[in-house]
């Protein structure tokens, strides 16, 4: 609805507005206090109007106090377009007179003014609009200075201000700015220098560090980029790259050091075989291991060849894998031990026989024999203790054969079922002992279980003792002091029995142990200095013996402790039945 038909409702101009929320929109229902007196600011602007940057007013008195304004009813403001332009909204920047109504003008002054906006002899201001012509405004009026009618829809601000250009108005030039005047349109005053973002920050670019940060980046993903490249267009087309290949074979001397455990194992291979052993028709066996001595016996376990004996075969095989048949020499269950003949030896060397006097605690040791059927198999370890107490066969008395009492070198070189026989040998190659017995978690001897690490051995001079007479006179001594142990007693050291058991008294008159002085119910504490466990530890040891050696002892008789010396002798042992 324009002005031309709508009726002024009641509203009247006003030329001297009061402070509002908004100091550019001013109620329509005030009116000036004083009529041409200039008038105060809103409170929003401060107390006094003047220069926004704090000059002083050099200009004089604003040449468009008196100018006036002519109302000629359009359908709206006009924006800056040349020539009479109806329009709805507030005018900005026309570059032309124009007859613009509905809205204020914002063009160059080439009107009169009773005062500009927020100025001091007007209510509305001028944004530079370069008309002449008349305006009308709905509401609210903005300052007409002649109290006329001015009415207009809404303002629009959508023309692009005009910033410091001189207005094209009356001679004189550009009116200064009224003091505390917001810089809008061409008819204002620019703004003092460095008064447009004066706080602000300067507009800086990115920093050294960033950009080297950003180079580096680049670089990295340039360089991944290449590699990944280079990767596709170099990898192989399939699985496989006919060029490959890991090289030649590196050359050198198999020759290993005399005494190393290659060069030991490389001397007694040849002298250790394979025995295999059968009860006739029956499907029973046993196998084991042994070693050539001189004039071409073999040395094994009685119990590997123990079945043969009840007229089963015996089975030699070489380390050159050739076999022929054996048979046996002799065997002495009370030592485990046996000796065998080959039919044909097929030219192999001789073992060579040590010392076991001279063994001690951590020696190196290597056992070797045929464990569960696995000819030529070496295995090391050391010398963990000596003078070990082990029966070997059968303590129930239901075998024919009595048990084996052995004074063993116990080793943690493996031995398994199958070792039975063969050589433990020392850093030399020569034989320290014959492996006779392991010991299992249920601690039953010659257990078909595997290895745990306690091995035993019976030593090398007993074995010597024992070969030779074995091969000479088809049985074996047994060492003795004639006497009979209580083994019901559970003391310290052993004792002596206090009556006579099977019809044996418990010294033998004329026997060894009579003759030092020993009587029935003494306890043995000592042989040789060391201290006994039990009765078994007693046997072993005198049967370690050679017939003829002398041993110490220290027995208690009626609380006092006493020592005296014993020559062992030997009686004949039982006699060995050829296969």
């Amino acid at each position: 609805m324009t002005d031309e038909t709508r009726p002024t409702e009641g509203r009247t101009p006003s030329d001297y507005p009061e402070p509002q929320g908004r100091p550019d929109f001013l109620p329509a229902d005030d009116s000036p206090e004083q009529p041409g007196r200039r008038p105060e600011p809103p409170a929003s602007f401060g107390t006094s109007w003047g220069d926004p940057s704090g000059r002083p007013e050099v200009y004089g008195t604003p040449p468009y106090e008196s100018r006036s304004y002519d109302s000629s009813p359009q359908s709206g403001p006009s924006y800056g377009a040349p020539g009479n332009l109806s329009q709805t909204g507030p005018v900005y920047g026309a570059p032309e007179t124009g007859s613009v109504h509905g809205g204020p003008s914002f063009g160059p002054p080439n009107n009169s003014y009773e005062s500009p906006s927020f100025g001091p002899t007007y209510e509305s201001p001028s944004y530079g609009s370069p008309d002449n012509g008349t305006r009308s405004y709905d509401s609210p009026p903005f300052g007409a200075p002649d109290g006329g009618t001015r009415s207009y829809e809404s303002p629009s601000f959508g023309g692009p201000p005009s910033y410091g250009g001189p207005p094209s108005g009356p001679p004189g030039g550009a009116p200064p700015p009224p003091r505390q005047a917001l810089g809008m349109g061409s008819g204002w005053a620019p703004p003092p220098p460095g008064a447009q973002g004066a706080g602000a920050a300067p507009r800086r670019g990115p920093g050294t560090g960033v950009l080297v940060t950003i180079a580096l980046t680049i670089a990295v993903v340039a360089s991944l980029l290449g590699s990944f490249g280079t990767y596709l267009l170099t990898k192989p087309s399939s699985a496989n790259d006919p060029s490959y290949s890991l090289g030649p074979v590196p050359t050198g001397a198999t020759n290993r050091a005399p005494d190393s455990v290659a060069g030991v194992a490389s001397r007694v291979l040849p002298s250790v075989v394979s025995i295999e052993t059968g009860n006739g028709a029956n499907t029973e066996g046993a196998t084991g291991s042994g070693f050539l001595i001189k004039n071409g016996y073999v040395v094994t376990n009685n119990h590997v060849v123990a079945l043969a004996a009840k007229g089963g075969e015996i089975r030699i095989m070489f380390n050159n894998r050739k076999t022929t048949s054996g048979r046996i020499v002799g065997r002495d269950p009370g030592s485990d031990l046996a000796v065998i003949k080959p039919e044909e030896t097929f030219g192999t060397p001789e073992i060579t026989l040590g010392n076991s006097d001279q063994v001690v605690v951590g020696d190196p040791v290597i056992a070797i024999g045929s464990p569960l059927g696995l000819t030529g198999t070496v295995t090391t370890g050391i010398v963990s203790s000596l003078n070990r107490p082990v029966i070997a066969g059968d303590e129930t008395g239901a075998s024919s054969e009595e048990p084996a009492y052995i004074s063993a070198i116990q080793t943690d070189a493996a031995i398994n079922p199958g070792n039975s026989g063969g050589p433990l040998v020392n850093g030399r190659g020569e034989v320290v002992g014959v492996n006779s017995a392991i010991a299992t978690l249920s601690r039953e001897i010659n257990s078909q279980s595997g290895s745990i690490g306690l091995g035993f051995a019976i030593p090398v001079n007993q074995t010597r003792r024992v070969a030779e007479e074995l091969i000479t006179t088809g049985r074996a001594k047994r060492p003795k002091i004639g006497i009979v142990l209580d083994k019901d007693y559970k003391g310290q050291g052993v004792r002596i029995a206090s009556e006579p058991v099977g019809g044996q008294q418990p010294v033998d008159a004329n026997g060894p142990a009579d003759k030092a002085g020993l009587k029935a119910g003494d306890v043995i504490l000592e042989m040789d200095g060391l201290a006994l466990q039990d009765g078994n530890e007693l046997i072993a040891l005198i049967r370690s013996k050679t017939p003829g050696s002398k041993v110490t002892i220290k027995y208690q008789r009626a609380g006092q402790e006493r020592t005296a010396t014993l020559t062992v002798v030997a009686v004949d042992g039982p006699t060995p039945t050829p296969s």
